[in-house]
């Protein structure tokens, strides 16, 4: 299909004929894609499926839910808790994360035997506040906040609740 349709512009021997805009537009690329094509239902396709209403909600539940992992419900709670003076464990996690969930059965256990404040942040819509205030650069990350404020990230792929607890009395 010409973008646009009436085939003003076109792109031949790596060179745009015309005016290159309507080919360089926001999601351009998709025109066309699904030409002939039906949804299950009958109807017309227009979206391969990421692009559709809902499609971002790529989990069922939050982690955590239950037990004494304490959430974290805003930047502002978050950054009083890095500076209340008292040793914390705070994990940053994303609900669709295959790491975060496959870690969630240790590290629930690890909690109930941690004699500190254990904290879940869900830092994927944050991810500019958690890369600045919460040494997060990918999920889960796990870190112990010292007294002082000072924050340490977990480095280790070891995520098991006697890692857990060698990580957070080695930096306490």
């Amino acid at each position: 299909i010409p973008i646009p349709e009436d085939g003003a512009t076109k792109f031949v021997n790596f060179k745009f004929e015309g005016d290159p805009t309507p080919w360089l537009d926001y999601a351009s690329e998709r025109k066309g894609r699904f030409v002939g094509l039906a949804n299950k239902d009958g109807s017309t396709k227009t979206e391969c499926g990421i692009h559709v209403a809902g499609a971002e909600k790529t989990f069922d539940r939050d982690l955590w839910e239950e037990g004494k992992v304490k959430n974290i419900e805003s930047t502002d709670e978050a950054i009083e808790i890095t500076k209340s003076g008292k040793p914390a464990v705070i994990t940053v996690y994303a609900p669709w994360c295959q790491f975060c969930q496959g870690m969630e059965d240790e590290y629930a256990k690890f909690v109930e035997e941690a004699d500190i404040d254990v904290f879940k942040f869900l830092g994927d819509e944050q991810r500019d506040f958690v890369s600045a205030n919460l040494n997060t650069e990918s999920f889960p990350t796990v870190n112990v906040i010292k007294a002082d404020g000072t924050i340490v990230k977990y480095d280790s792929e070891e995520r098991t609740v006697d890692a857990f607890k060698a990580f957070v009395a080695e930096n306490m």
